[in-house]
């Protein structure tokens, strides 16, 4: 894999500095296979996200946990992830495995999902059958379930990002666009049949009697889809090893010139090189001169400079983070909090009821019908990213963007006042729309902005005038990325209030289209499009 670069037949990916300073060189056409089997390791997350987010809410509320520690669940993972992310991201950058730079942290991240999910759907049966004493078996069972759903939501959260940089470091622009694509369509499909198997009975089902609960039944199938998943992923496409990258950074002639920094040879998510996958030789021989010691010291991206790049990043950039997070709080409003919905008010169980009584039992039963309804949504995802290319030429991005927020915010409005069983699975329908949009667009749009600034420097450098010294485009990617803990930290934060507040679940689905009938005069109003 990434030893084999200079296999036959095996196409590895050269640096910045190689292939694209002195070359001019794009990394070579990806077959479709490959394309496909990078995009494994989305069906796999999303997979096992579908079966977090159709399960996490009853194991913890059939642990018995607290309604004051609920909001503490959700926010401890995003706070993790906005402070960490950009420095697991650096990390990624100067990693110098032999197995590549990415690959090694997906396997990291892969393997401590697999945790969190044994630990969430399989702690109270162990701590029942390890614990007599029913209080500290009631103390450790909720202890190991809220450790198991933090360290999931760490992951799953921190591995998008090598993913992304492992497809943009690897691929060309045309491949990059397509390896995109075909993320969005495996996204839905993998969260489409992690709802669909959470919504069987499994306990009449002979796979249930024999592994003992419909959570064991879960942890099996997760455990499975995401082993196979990532291995596939993980032998998609060959990575050249940072170490062999930097021997070869500059050729023999040039000796006088240092070395270009790592992270100026690829950076983390930078989709202006792995898009484009060159620069001017003459641009980057000059800058290079021009830097003085402190600059040629590679840069780290921590979260000092991840706040320093919000403050001074253009303001198409930062209407572009603000659109993102309220997206994500409408979003993730609603769907965290779905199959709770589903359970308490459309069917009127109770969760806290005993495991025997009816209450309880209708609980399940709207829980069960909400995975359902949740498949819709990824299904429906799918197919809208399927046809998403030829509506853009139709309607442009800022038609995609605008149609996404409005139809979520209609159809949650609607579910949140009128909880029909039946009309609710088909509004379902459109937060398929919404998750299309959040995992397209604002991607879209920032790659154009990236490659507007990079016309603008070629020409500038064209005419012989000095390098632009702008932010990181690294930093870009990750500021938007860091949308999506914010908002987990907003909903966390300010649903479980609003939830005691109120005294009822359907507050949530009332935020949710709120937030995002805002997000559609926000996106139409502030957003900057790309003619």
């Amino acid at each position: 894999m990434g030893g084999n670069g200079g296999q036959p037949g095996v196409h590895t990916y050269k640096s910045l500095a190689e292939d694209g300073a002195f070359a001019a060189m794009e990394p070579p056409r990806r077959p479709t296979g490959r394309l496909v089997m990078h995009s494994m390791a989305m069906f796999g997350r999303e997979f096992c996200y579908a079966v977090e987010a159709a399960y996490v809410t009853p194991v913890l509320l059939s642990v018995g946990l607290p309604k004051g520690l609920y909001s503490v669940v959700w926010l401890l993972s995003p706070v993790l992830g906005f402070l960490l992310q950009p420095v697991v991201g650096s990390a990624s950058d100067h990693c110098r495995a032999r197995w590549g730079r990415r690959r090694p942290y997906i396997l990291t991240l892969g393997a401590m999902m697999l945790l969190g999910m044994a630990l969430y759907l399989n702690g109270d049966a162990v701590i029942s059958a390890l614990i007599a004493d029913s209080r500290r078996r009631l103390i450790w069972a909720i202890s190991v379930t809220m450790i198991g759903v933090v360290l999931f939501d760490f992951a799953a959260d921190f591995i998008d990002g090598p993913i992304k940089a492992y497809l943009f470091d690897v691929c060309s622009h045309q491949d990059k666009e397509r390896g995109l694509h075909y993320h969005a369509l495996f996204t839905g499909f993998g969260g489409a049949l992690g709802y669909l198997l959470g919504a069987m009975d499994w306990a009449h089902l002979e796979l249930g009697r024999v592994l003992g609960t419909e959570f064991q039944v879960m942890f099996f199938f997760s455990a499975l889809v995401l082993a196979l998943c990532f291995t596939i992923h993980l032998c998609s496409i060959p990575e050249a090893p940072l170490s062999d990258i930097a021997k070869e950074s500059l050729p023999q002639q040039v000796p006088q010139d240092p070395p270009l920094p790592s992270d100026r040879m690829l950076e983390y998510g930078s989709i202006e090189k792995a898009k484009n996958g060159y620069t001017n030789a003459k641009l980057v021989m000059e800058g290079e001169k021009n830097k003085n010691a402190a600059d040629q010291t590679p840069r780290t991206m921590t979260m000092k400079s991840l706040l320093r790049a919000l403050a001074s990043m253009p303001p198409h950039y930062r209407c572009l983070c603000v659109s993102h997070l309220i997206g994500w709080t409408a979003f993730l409003s609603n769907m965290l909090f779905f199959t709770d919905f589903m359970g308490q008010i459309v069917y009127h169980g109770d969760p806290y009821s005993a495991h025997n009584s009816t209450e309880f039992l209708f609980y399940q039963r709207g829980v069960e019908v909400g995975c359902w309804g949740l498949c819709i949504n990824s299904v429906f995802s799918s197919l809208y990213s399927y046809f998403q290319k030829a509506l853009v030429s139709y309607v442009g991005l800022k038609g995609l963007y605008f149609m996404g927020y409005l139809l979520f915010g209609l159809g949650t409005g609607f579910i949140g006042l009128f909880p029909n069983v039946y009309s609710t699975l088909v509004l379902c329908a459109l937060f398929g729309v919404m998750s299309s949009t959040l995992y397209t667009v604002p991607f879209n749009l920032i790659a154009e902005y990236h490659r507007e600034e990079q016309e603008e420097q070629r020409q500038q450098a064209q005419k012989g005038g000095p390098e632009h010294s702008g932010r990181g485009q690294g930093l870009d990617c990750a500021a938007l990325t860091c949308m999506v803990q914010l908002a987990q930290i907003l909903v966390g934060g300010g649903l479980g209030f609003l939830v005691n507040l109120a005294g009822s679940v359907s507050v949530v689905v009332i935020t949710a289209s709120a937030v995002a009938l805002t997000g559609c005069c926000f996106v139409i109003l502030f957003v900057r499009y790309v003619n």
